[in-house]
């Protein structure tokens, strides 16, 4: 392998924070396996559907080698109980595998560690969640995901390349790649909140209707999404750093630092976002106060102004006898004429001072 390749492998991987685009699933089946084997020589790759009826098993790893099995769309608890039993994986395991709904966390089982974590999607229609866990054990990490995501699609390619140090530094290593392509993934969620954030505030001002609390909402519901599933994934890598799992060794914890500092990165962003949604919603809420406060201003106003032309036309609406003006012969005219200058000043003044 040529140096320079290696090197700007590295160079993109340590300091690209910026997130990839994802890989295209339209080609890959709703359910399939996926191993990787690591060795001196190269990398060999198996990939193929999985069928429930043929009862496949996952092949051992090998002392020499590093295993990255990847699976894919295997939801059902027989099939999982199936595969991973040569790996003596937990009853607890499987049970936080099939949840839907699994808070990320990181756990040691002593010959391995569960790692539960959450990445989000967009499909146009508006943020999605999608469960990744990972079983990392001395030569060999397990991948399952419940659909295709197209996540790890990218940096196949990459791997490929830097064969030898994966090789080297083993699945500790790999775990710490797959971890960290992970956190990128929230880059892309990121800038999306982002982008819908600066536009919407844009239109704060020039679109004031009723959808419009509805859409702030919904931009600070997916803020606080987004950040409540990163806050446990990056306590999980503050765990890590400091030694608490023996299966990773200290060589690997320099690279989880630069994941660490990433999610730190995307904290600060977040939080800044969530600020950000809710001024705005601040703001709005204002403004609607005070269109409401201008619309209650004129409608007293109008009131205000009809008040004593409703006392006159009430007193000279009475039906008593003796009532002078009533036989004036210009009384009604006179009245209309006091009516007309009483209601054309009040308009006056009100328009002065700016009330309507």
């Amino acid at each position: 392998m040529k140096k320079t390749a290696k090197k700007d492998y590295l160079q993109d991987l340590l300091t690209n924070p910026s997130g990839q685009a994802r890989g295209d699933t339209k080609k890959q089946s709703a359910r399939h396996l996926n191993i990787t084997v690591f060795s001196p020589d190269g990398v060999q790759i198996q990939e193929f559907p999985y069928d429930i009826k043929q009862q496949t098993l996952l092949p051992p790893p090998t002392d020499n080698n590093v295993t990255w099995y990847h699976l894919v769309g295997i939801n059902d608890a027989d099939s999982l109980h199936r595969l991973l039993e040569p790996f003596a994986v937990h009853d607890l395991v499987l049970e936080d595998i099939l949840n839907i709904k699994q808070r990320p966390k990181i756990e040691d089982y002593g010959t391995y560690l569960f790692i539960a974590a959450t990445v989000f999607g967009n499909d146009g229609k508006g943020m999605h969640a999608d469960q990744i866990y990972l079983i990392l054990g001395k030569n060999f990490i397990i991948s399952l995901q419940r659909k295709p995501l197209g996540l790890f699609t990218p940096m196949r390619k990459r791997l490929h390349e830097d064969f030898e140090r994966v090789h080297a530094q083993g699945a500790a290593f790999l775990a710490y790649m797959l971890l960290d392509r992970m956190v990128d993934d929230y880059f892309v969620s990121l800038d999306h909140l982002t982008a819908k954030t600066e536009k919407l505030d844009q239109k704060l001002f020039a679109e004031q209707g009723t959808d419009m609390l509805p859409r702030i909402h919904r931009l600070k519901r997916d803020a606080v999404r987004l950040r409540r599933t990163l806050l446990p994934l990056r306590e999980g890598l503050s765990q890590i750093m400091r030694g608490d799992f023996p299966l990773i060794p200290p060589s690997v914890h320099i690279f989880l630092r630069d994941t660490y500092d990433h999610t730190l990165q995307l904290s600060e962003s977040l939080d800044a976002i969530r600020d950000t949604v809710q001024s705005m919603m601040d703001v709005h809420l204002s403004f609607q106060s005070n269109a409401l406060n201008k619309q209650m201003r004129v409608l007293t106003s109008i009131t205000i102004i009809f008040m004593p032309l409703t006392l006159i036309a009430g007193i000279y609406g009475m039906n008593f006898d003796f009532m002078p003006e009533l036989h004036w012969k210009y009384g009604y005219f006179i009245i209309l004429g006091l009516m007309a200058t009483l209601a054309g000043g009040m308009l006056w003044l009100f328009n002065r001072k700016r009330w309507l």
